[in-house]
């Protein structure tokens, strides 16, 4: 690894000294440059001229005079045109250091500056050439004189945007996830499902999710809906993002930040059908050198699911076993964020922020077994109660430093993250004759436990614009994680006893502790019509797994480390037209099995469902192929179409077996074999598709997006005893409406329809110890419709920045079930679950501020789509 880093450094070195060197000169043959070379450098930053804060989309022109042969007078011609970005810098090259140039500048809402510039050719002797290079230092534009008393600002960031490598949706004024969490807003978002537990899936697969572009210890459910700012999908990841999280891509979660010159802030509550309140606030303040913003929101929530299930076994004595379960889950959570940005100077700054979260999650679940058999013919009842807390901290440091070339700079980012939770459950199990007799005691569990994850990201990335068509990037990353927990189980079988003893088999410690180091390096360049991005990324990793025993002593270890591995990506852009374009792009990833999933530990935590982990599973590997047709074909409305193909090697896949009992805790009833979960390396799968998006303005008050997904899925496994070979073609279809009826009234009115689709691959979607929904090679969902959401608001705007909004939804409006079918030669089960369907809220927001009144006269050229490359953490908008 360390030859690999010091590769990667020097390559980086090697591009930014040829980077440095002057270009167009030659030599004369005695060691002299000749005298009317192209080597001269102009360069500076354009800047506010009260607050010295960079302007962005400054048009600067360079002039020359020269003489027009058929008038015979002088007149001023361009040499070099360009628009500043947002650091308002300007860079021009290979200009002839003889005679002097016109500068120019115009910017909306700005004065138009002009200033004569040349270099100091008296101070040329021979071999000299310390004034080739100019610095104009900052140059400070004036605001134009304006009233804005009369003016009303109507400006609208687009829902949609399409950036090189990702789509963008705008999702701080959706009303639907309005006063809710993460999860909610992911269900707006086209391209994402999100299943009765709240895991998310992209393209029927479970992706990364970030927050700010920087992984995160937070779950969905743990993210309020208001402080979110935009979603950014990244389907095909370049080598520049870690190649972990296996089959499906990144979400991109940014949260608000202010942009504007000034301060702003506000408040906000709401309220829902089971009178659960939602609080909370924020505040922004720009201003000189510093920005800073705070916020603080606190969600209470009562969360009411059911779930059927009917399982079949077969063999020589069948089985039936129906099962129902109603779920009560009250809960809240309190999250505060805040943080500060601090312009050193023009070309260097520095940026701290830090969260903190906090939380109770409880359930109250009552569920009903019924047996029939040959053999055995009982009712059970089991009534659960749990309580789950946690916490959550979150900081981040980061530098970054501009070279006085434009393009060209360096960044250096610490982020940690760590949580701490305990939880604890009672389970209270009785069983019944058929004639409502009790036939067993009451068996009792009780359980404890706690668990701690920190988790330590450093990174450097280096960027140099080589010239107006090129650009070399080069970084390094270490991610290190350390995961603890406890979960002991106690069983009483007999109420007379008054006493706990543990349960060995249901109880378990361990820790783990999980480091990947990587380098990557990409080059991009431009060719006619074409646009090139080549990278590559190398990664390795070390997992070591520790299992205790109940007294604390070290019991099983375990150690992988994993060879570095290779992860090439390549982006190839085709401009058609201004308006349309197409992109074949190309990257791998891989997916390392967690601890559970290795663990070979039988686990009898749930009686009803155990499990055992897989030590022989080896990384899953995917190679993902693009290809996408955009068309910005008018005004407000775009059209994305997109063929994908995916195939993975050894994919992680977890499958139903039937072995012996094994369950030794007092007070079960043994029989001669259990089902067990485990995991298995499948042979192959593959996954391909079209998906296609339209964005389009139906009439002036009517936005409509649409989302289709076609593909299909193919898993191939050998499951000891039995050959899977699954295969099925699926459908998934998502619609999001805007209704602006005048006077401040909007509608959002969103779902989603899906077909008969196998059961997703990956794991986590930032949910669940063992990784959320995993793919099964078994199963498969039953077709879905009409899961439709909608939400009403109302506007109010006042003078001096002022503006109010209330705001009523509903989720799940017809009560849409999720289903889901397994089988095997061992059994048929089919489930049906539902979770908050038709629940309605209340919300109500206010805000103030005042701003620089020219921000909102000026053109804002940026996007936010970070260049193809780069994740939009810090353009959110308060």
């Amino acid at each position: 690894m360390k030859y690999l880093l010091s590769i990667v450094i020097g390559v980086a070195c090697h591009f930014s000294s040829i980077a440095q060197y002057p270009m167009g000169g030659r030599n004369n043959g005695e060691g002299k440059q000749s005298g009317n070379m192209n080597i001269g450098h102009f360069y500076g930053k354009f800047v506010d001229s009260k607050t010295n804060k960079p302007i962005d989309a400054v048009a600067v022109q360079l002039l020359s005079s020269v003489v027009d042969s058929a008038t015979n007078t002088k007149k001023e011609v361009p040499v070099r045109t360009k628009i500043t970005s947002s650091n308002g810098e300007f860079s021009f090259e290979e200009l002839s250091v003889m005679g002097s140039y016109k500068l120019t500048a115009s910017a909306i809402g700005y004065k138009t500056y002009s200033k004569t510039v040349k270099f100091n050719n008296k101070q040329r002797g021979e071999g000299g050439m310390a004034n080739v290079d100019v610095d104009l230092g900052n140059i400070k534009l004036v605001e134009e004189p304006s009233d804005l008393g009369n003016v009303t600002v109507v400006a609208t960031k687009q829902m949609f945007e399409i950036g090189i490598d990702r789509k963008v949706f705008n999702v701080d004024k959706d009303i639907v996830s309005t006063g809710q969490t993460a999860t909610e807003v992911m269900k707006t978002i086209p391209s994402l499902s999100v299943d009765a537990d709240g895991n998310v899936e992209l393209r029927n697969a479970t992706p990364q999710i970030f927050i700010d572009g920087r992984p995160t210890t937070l779950t969905l459910d743990q993210i309020p809906a208001d402080i979110i700012d935009k979603v950014e999908i990244i389907t095909n990841p370049s080598a520049k993002f870690d190649a972990s999280g296996g089959t499906a891509g990144i979400i991109n979660i940014v949260l608000k930040k202010n942009k504007r010159t000034g301060y702003n802030g506000g408040i906000r509550t709401g309220i829902d059908s089971r009178g659960r309140i939602n609080l909370g606030g924020d505040f922004s303040y720009r201003e000189n050198k510093i920005n800073f913003f705070g916020s603080a929101n606190f969600n209470q929530r009562k969360s009411l699911g059911t779930n059927n299930t009917n399982t079949n076994f077969t063999g020589h004595t069948p089985m039936s076993v129906i099962s129902k379960s109603e779920d009560i889950n009250p809960g809240y959570f309190a999250f505060i964020r805040g943080g500060l940005d601090y312009l050193i100077n023009n070309r260097n700054t520095v940026s701290l922020s830090a969260n903190f979260n906090r939380g109770n999650f409880e359930r109250e679940s009552t569920q009903t077994i019924d047996t029939t058999s040959t053999i055995l013919n009982s009712i059970a009842k089991r009534y659960t109660t749990s309580a789950y807390n946690f916490r959550n901290f979150g900081g981040q440091l980061s530098y970054k430093h501009n070279f006085t070339q434009d393009g060209h700079s360096i960044s250096a980012d610490l982020n940690y993250n760590s949580s701490k939770n305990d939880n604890k459950s009672d389970i209270n199990s009785l069983v019944y004759n058929t004639n409502g007799t009790q036939k067993y005691p009451t068996y009792q569990q009780k359980g404890v436990g706690e668990g701690y994850n920190k988790f330590f990201t450093i990174q450097t990335d280096y960027e140099n614009k080589l010239t107006e068509n090129t650009k070399f990037e080069a970084g390094l990353r270490a991610a290190i994680r350390d995961y603890k927990t406890d979960n002991l189980q106690y069983i009483n079988d007999n109420i007379s006893t008054g006493g706990f003893v543990i349960s060995p088999s249901s109880s378990s410690r361990y820790k783990f502790n999980d480091q990947v180091y990587a380098a990557y390096a990409t080059y991009s360049f431009k060719y006619k019509k074409f646009s090139y991005q080549l990278g590559l990324r190398a990664e390795s990793s070390n997992y070591t797994g520790t299992l205790y025993t109940l007294a604390g002593v070290d019991s099983a270890q375990f150690k992988i480390n994993y060879p570095i591995s290779l992860f090439p990506s390549a982006f190839i852009t085709y401009k058609l037209s201004d308006k349309e374009d197409l992109q074949l792009n190309y990257s791998r990833r891989i997916n390392r099995p967690g601890f559970f999933r290795l663990l070979p530990t039988y686990d009898f935590s749930d009686p009803q469902n155990p499990r055992v982990g897989n030590p022989n599973l080896q990384p899953e590997f995917t190679n993902s192929f693009e290809f996408s047709y955009n068309n910005n074909y008018k005004r407000g409305a775009n059209f994305l179409a997109t063929v994908y193909f995916k195939h993975s090697t050894n994919l992680i896949t977890n499958y139903i077996f039937k072995d012996i009992d094994r369950n030794t805790q007092p007070g079960h009833i043994a029989s001669d074999s259990l089902f067990y979960t485990s995991f298995i390396n499948a042979n192959t799968s593959y996954t391909y598709g079209l998906e296609l998006t339209n964005k389009i303005g139906v009439t002036t008050w009517w936005d409509l997006t649409l989302n289709l997904n076609l593909y299909n899925s193919r898993i191939n496994a050998n499951i000891p005893d039995q050959k899977i070979d699954n295969s099925i073609v699926t459908w998934f279809a998502k619609m999001n409406n805007n209704f602006k009826l005048g006077k401040g009234v909007s509608i959002q009115l969103s779902g989603d329809a899906r077909s008969k689709t196998i059961i997703p691959q990956g794991g986590g979607g930032g949910r669940g110890m063992w990784g959320g929904n995993q793919t099964l090679a078994q199963g498969y969902t039953l077709p879905r419709y009409f899961d439709m959401d909608l939400a009403v608001k109302k506007d109010w705007t006042w003078k001096n920045g002022r503006s109010a909004s209330l705001s009523v939804g509903m989720n799940n409006i017809f009560r849409v079930p999720t289903k889901t079918h397994t089988e095997s030669s061992f059994f048929i089960q089919n489930i049906d679950r539902i979770r908050n369907p038709q629940m309605v809220r209340i919300n109500f927001s206010y805000r103030f501020g005042k701003f620089d009144v020219s921000l909102f006269k000026r053109k804002n050229t940026k996007s936010g789509q970070g260049g193809g490359n780069d994740m939009g953490g810090d353009d959110g908008e308060g």
